[in-house]
């Protein structure tokens, strides 16, 4: 009888435990603006750092040949402590310009820390720097259960690539989907062309994230990277995803800063629950 008790009072608790245990919806994802390009992403029970820039305020000169390139970069320290920001399990580089994998990063990360390149010559000149657990991301790269898939871009217009494509290189953005979980789009250092609608339409995301500082290079029109009206291009591509607005107000070329955006956000009636952009720190979860 006792063991009877026994047992059914055991079976009643691990119910219990189970009834009370989150499930992927209610645990949620969770995002952090850190600085520049720089993000984190806790995603199914998984935290990704992704472009990791991580020196002190003003370490390094303005990038040659780009507006404001007599101020130094970053134009702002870290909105947190350093060994926080650099607490997770993975890294992730978009590619290896040094407002997204600068020598600060290089310096500080442990160099068993498992990275993701979007290539063999970036996972090559990452290697280098002494990092020992390396890989390329793939169309269906996986890592504790989340599949990462690299996506396209092209960092700048058509003229600025045909005349600075060796210095600007290959980009890419990087999709997170877990089964449970929403899947996450963070398109990286791109205008918006036709791989970004092909990634959208591919991997229907439930969050999107465009760097949006509208970055500038002297004596050609347009951008690097997106800006404001691209808030609105991925609302209408993705009418039911949340919109995020990163890599602003960090480096020296970026123009567009987040007040333009927020003011943007009001003039073109989209919905600011859905399209946003977080200050340095600032965090969501969705």
């Amino acid at each position: 009888m006792k063991k009877l008790f026994a047992s059914t009072l055991l079976a009643s608790w691990t119910l219990a435990q189970a009834a009370c245990a989150a499930t992927p919806e209610q645990e949620g994802i969770h995002f952090q603006q850190i600085r520049n390009a720089t993000i984190k992403l806790d995603y199914a029970g998984t935290t990704f750092l992704v472009d990791p820039m991580l020196a002190r305020k003003g370490a390094y000169p303005g990038f040659p040949g780009t507006y404001r390139s007599e101020l130094r970069n970053p134009l702002v320290e870290l909105p947190l402590p350093l060994d926080e920001v650099m607490r997770a399990d993975a890294i992730i580089v978009t590619h290896t310009h040094p407002d997204h994998w600068d020598e600060a990063a290089k310096q500080s990360l442990p160099k068993n820390m498992p990275i993701f390149a979007q290539n063999e010559e970036d996972a090559a000149s990452i290697r280098k720097d002494g990092f020992t657990q390396v890989s390329v991301l793939g169309d269906n790269t996986q890592f504790r259960g989340t599949r990462l898939h690299r996506t396209g871009g092209q960092h700048g217009g058509d003229k600025m690539m045909a005349d600075l494509g060796p210095i600007l290189g290959a980009v890419s953005g990087i999709v997170f989907q877990h089964p449970g979980y929403k899947t996450v789009y963070a398109a990286g250092d791109t205008v918006w062309n036709g791989q970004v609608d092909a990634a959208i339409q591919q991997y229907r995301p439930d969050v999107i994230i465009l760097n949006t500082g509208y970055a500038r290079v002297s004596g050609y029109d347009g951008a690097m990277i997106m800006g404001k009206e691209d808030l609105r291009r991925a609302s209408l591509a993705a009418p039911q995803a949340l919109i995020i607005g990163s890599h602003m107000e960090a480096v020296n070329h970026a123009m567009q800063t987040r007040t333009e955006l927020r003011d943007y956000i009001r003039e073109q009636n989209l919905d600011p629950r859905r399209v946003l952009v977080p200050d340095d720190g600032e965090s969501y979860r969705f």
